[in-house]
């Protein structure tokens, strides 16, 4: 350890107040990296959803399974002071490339708004995430822990305030970046073309690292520093290869059985240290049903965001962004954790139940199964209100009246005749059927001939029994991510140029229509260049309108609207059940779930159990991989009905293993190994009924 005297402030070391800050910058940096990650994929990479998801969910995976390489960095090697240093330099320089590879004009040569190569932006993303997941992950297992070394032996009271600061500082660091990036997302920046800032969303986070990394080098001189001391996980491993080792040896029947198959590694290790593992294995073997818990919880950021971008983020006075939906679960953990410590557990303890740890961690996985079902019935929902496309060997056509007579439209074949006022609406066919679709001005008739490819949406715009024209449609779905597509149709006797809040429409000639743009939310302005201005209607989200220009003089520009794609109608509001009911579930899940490894755990094996409790949460992601590559559900609904079912059979499982579990006092059972001249004791069976077990006293959620 380092000879500098820790300088104090209001009873505290000056030091930890950098190790907080440093935390909350960190963990800004992180969740505000992540909120905006799936959309990232998908809009600029140009990855299906699915694609996205599996991406996100090994990026989350990586970045806890690195745990267990910080820890062995910071216990074997360089300390946890020069661990948290060098990977923080790391994780820096990746979000700095994750920005970077954000950059859109980094290879638009042809300046038209979409990356001409692609696969350099998709290398630099990927470097920037692995450097990310690497530095997050070496680093999460050190600041901590290095926290509470800064301490005294006679500053109990003051080491667990500075753990509530620290879990404070986490959750205020993930609240404010979940919203503000996605609000840096929305504006719009381009040095050729303006488009969603994603080098302004993830650039913001990069500093935020940075800063970080000063603040925590500033306080270099005020730090309790301490030397490695060889790492505990290292001798867990060795122990247990040993016994397997042994035991594999001495397998015939001459040799007698022994009371636990680590009692096998006694021929090399002392008693207290294999006592101590079996008090670690029996709780890792709790473990194994925990993955399936963190599968669900962490598609908040990849399912539960794109679900919310098929819905209307309508608030009254202010409109929500698809991935600031994720702040919903921070606002509530703030909320709800001392609600929960409070007020809710203290009633269930007055009504006389012994609501146990493992018993909470039962309810929690049953609340976040509950979640995925409010999810499903949300989805059914949704489903009801999306436009339907056309499928396997179908067309559809609608027939816009852009002139000024009405006339009917008739589909032989189909029994349809419909006299057409502005819109026909999209009719479903067989795109091998060969009737034509016939258009009728009184006595005059103009047949379009079915030349129809299957699997598109195409638009017949008509002017009169002479200006008819077809248009092969280009959306062959809702517009992505809440967006909204606008297309131009100019019947003026010129050539014009349409600027829709900078974005251009280049060259509409004349009884023609533009392809079309896409754009978020709002009023926009319209202008024709140098001549005529107006401003649309208020754009919702995931609409497609069609914008026919009648009129463009001093007096002003005149269009009519015609309703390609219904905007979304279903709230995001209607997600606040499925987040209130995981939330509630991470919270008696969760925060339980560390309480009760703390309490079980020997004390110099704390950090072997926290590495485990990470590695739950790979599993978790790694899970999500699997089904979503393997399902590929035509029903989203019925993926998450598959979650929700996978994580209730999971959690009777668990109940059934916690029935059994028997409570210890690891202190206790430490002692017996010691004398009043520091000799060993023997110790028998772990759960054996002659071993003082004791339920330990709860400790206090929001302390933790």
């Amino acid at each position: 350890m380092g000879t500098t005297k820790s300088l104090s402030c209001l009873g505290y070391p000056v030091s930890i107040f950098f190790i907080i800050v440093n935390e909350f910058c960190e963990r800004f940096s992180y969740y505000g990296m992540r909120a905006i990650l799936v959309l990232y994929f998908q809009r600029f990479l140009g990855w299906t959803d699915t694609m996205s998801t599996s991406i996100y969910h090994t990026f989350v995976a990586l970045c806890y399974l690195t745990p267990i390489l910080g820890a062995l960095i910071a216990d074997s090697w360089l300390g946890k002071f020069k661990t948290i240093i060098s990977l923080s330099i790391v994780y820096t320089l990746g979000q700095v490339i994750t920005a970077i590879s954000s950059i859109n004009d980094l290879s638009d040569a042809n300046h038209d708004g979409s990356p001409d190569n692609i696969a350099l932006h998709v290398t630099l993303s990927m470097l920037g995430l692995v450097l990310i997941a690497f530095g997050t992950g070496g680093i999460k297992p050190c600041v901590s822990a290095f926290g509470g070394d800064q301490f005294e032996e006679n500053q109990e009271k003051q080491r667990n305030r500075f753990f509530s600061i620290f879990y404070l500082a986490i959750n205020s660091g993930s609240l404010l970046s979940t919203i503000i990036t996605p609000m840096l997302r929305v504006h719009e920046c381009g040095i050729h073309k303006k488009q969603e800032c994603y080098p302004l969303a993830f650039g913001v986070p990069a500093a935020l690292m940075a800063v970080s990394l000063i603040v925590f080098v500033i306080g270099s001189s005020m730090y309790k520093k301490f030397q490695p001391q060889g790492n505990v996980m290292s001798k867990v491993a060795k122990c247990i290869g040993f016994a397997i080792k042994n035991r594999f040896k001495h397998r015939s029947k001459e040799f007698p059985k022994r009371e636990h198959w680590l009692d096998w590694a006694k021929e090399k290790y002392d008693e207290r240290l294999i006592a101590q593992i079996k008090m670690v294995a029996r709780v890792m073997f709790l473990y194994i049903p925990l993955p399936m818990f963190w599968a669900l919880f962490d598609q908040q950021g990849s399912r539960w965001t794109l679900q919310a971008t098929t819905m209307n983020g309508n608030f009254g006075t202010i409109e929500i962004q698809p991935d600031q939906m994720q702040t919903v679960n921070a606002i509530l953990i703030v909320i709800m954790v001392p609600v929960v410590d409070v007020v809710i557990y203290p009633l269930i303890a007055k009504c006389g139940l012994n609501f146990t740890a493992l018993k909470k961690m039962t309810v929690g996985m049953f609340l976040a199964a509950m979640a995925f079902v409010a999810a499903a019935i949300l989805q059914v929902e949704i489903d009801k209100t999306l436009p339907v496309f056309p499928v396997g060997n179908q067309s559809q056509v609608q027939v816009l009246n852009v002139g000024n007579e009405p006339f009917h439209v008739a589909f032989p074949g189909h029994g349809m005749n419909l006299q057409v006022n502005e819109s026909s609406g999209f009719q479903t066919f067989e795109t091998n059927v060969p009737p034509n679709i016939n258009i009728t001005y009184g006595q005059q008739l103009q047949t379009i001939p079915n030349d129809f490819e299957s699997g598109y949406r195409y638009t017949v715009l008509a002017w009169n029994i002479n200006e008819i024209i077809l248009l092969q449609d280009s959306l062959k779905g809702k517009p992505e991510n809440g967006r909204n597509a606008i297309r131009f149709v100019n019947t003026l006797d010129e050539t014009i140029t349409v600027n829709m809040d900078g974005t251009l429409y280049e060259n509409i000639t004349s009884h023609n229509a533009s392809d079309y743009n896409l754009f978020t939310s709002g009023i926009k302005t319209i202008h024709i260049l140098g001549r005529c201005e107006s401003r649309s209607p208020k754009l919702g989200f995931g609409s497609a309108y069609t914008y026919v220009i009648t009129k463009c003089d001093a007096d002003g520009l005149e269009f009519k609207s015609f309703v390609d794609i219904s905007p979304n109608t279903v709230n995001m509001a209607l997600q606040i059940p499925q987040y209130f009911l995981l939330t509630c579930g991470e919270i008696v899940f969760s925060v339980t779930g560390l309480e009760f490894s703390y309490s079980q755990a020997p004390s110099n094996m704390k950090s072997v159990l926290q590495a485990g409790w990470l590695l739950t949460v790979a599993i978790g992601n790694i899970i999500v991989l699997i089904v979503t590559e393997a399902g590929q559900f035509s029903e989203k609904w019925a993926e998450y009905i598959l979650f929700a079912s996978l994580l209730l059979v999971v959690c009777v499982v668990f109940a059934v293993m916690a029935y059994f579990y028997t409570y210890i006092n690891p202190a206790e059972i430490e002692a017996q190994f010691d004398d009043d001249d520091g000799k060993k004791k023997k110790l028998g069976k772990i759960g054996n009924v002659s071993h003082p077990y004791e339920k330990p006293e709860s400790f206090s959620q929001t302390n933790m």
